[in-house]
């Protein structure tokens, strides 16, 4: 009788270490080939996405490299089932400079295509994108302070709409122009003043992001929190929480 209590104890745990197993498995398969969440830890977005944002991005969207995989292994090269990204697309792809950090930005630029940023306007090959002036942007801090930043509808030629924050007169305002190199993209921060982006391409910057370093298209919020609190104190959770941002879709 002992005997056979032990048995039932011991296979018992072993079938929960095999469904923890599977369990893991079909995460990793969901994470590597669906969909990664990732969190948003600067304001390099704003307006789009805020500090304290969770997102979702669809794997599959831009097709798989090696760094579609957990810690980027150097298994193969290039993009198999390679899908090209549209411009306007927010976008997350390991920085070239160490190919290791996850940036996020908005893809402005494809293969072939000329950039140029005049007095803070935006050209694509030449034409450009519309600015509108619209209602300010309320940005709010992590101690409820409110700041009114100039914001404006942007569009690309091709008709893709989207906000951006243009705050003052700086250097990356007026750029000469970036010629977009084969099998690479050219990504901006929709907050143009407080980005590091294409448009910086000394030594350890961002620069032209090669095809295989996207990761993925954003597709999604999932959740939202102002981070007015520590995690821990989930009593606070109902006031720190964006309700309003849960669900919104990041595709323009």
């Amino acid at each position: 009788m002992l005997n056979e209590k032990v048995a039932g104890t011991v296979s018992g745990f072993g079938e929960v270490i095999r469904t923890v197993i599977y369990a893991l498995i079909i995460a990793l398969g969901i994470r590597t080939l669906a969909y990664e969440p990732f969190s948003v830890p600067s304001e390099s977005m704003l307006p789009t996405l805020l500090v304290g944002d969770y997102f979702f991005v669809s794997k599959y969207s831009y097709g798989y490299s090696k760094h579609s995989l957990p810690f980027s292994p150097d298994m193969f090269a290039g993009r198999v089932m390679e899908g090209i990204p549209n411009r306007g697309d927010i976008a997350v792809f390991k920085t070239p400079a160490d190919n290791q950090t996850d940036f996020v930005k908005r893809i402005i630029g494809l293969p072939g295509d000329t950039i140029q940023m005049r007095e803070g306007t935006l050209y694509v090959n030449g034409e450009e994108a519309k600015r509108e002036r619209v209602e300010d942007f309320r940005d709010v801090d992590i101690f409820g302070n409110v700041k009114l930043v100039p914001q404006y509808r942007e569009t690309l030629p091709s008709g893709v709409s989207y906000m951006v924050l243009d705050i003052r007169t700086t250097p990356q305002d007026n750029t000469g122009i970036f010629s977009v190199k084969p099998g690479h993209y050219f990504a901006m921060g929709d907050n143009r003043d407080n980005s590091q982006d294409s448009r910086f391409n000394s030594l350890g910057a961002v620069g032209q992001v090669p095809a295989e370093n996207l990761v993925g298209r954003a597709e999604i919020l999932f959740f939202s929190t102002d981070r007015s609190g520590p995690w821990w104190q989930v009593w606070r959770w109902p006031v720190m929480i964006r309700y309003s941002r849960i669900f919104d879709s990041l595709r323009s």
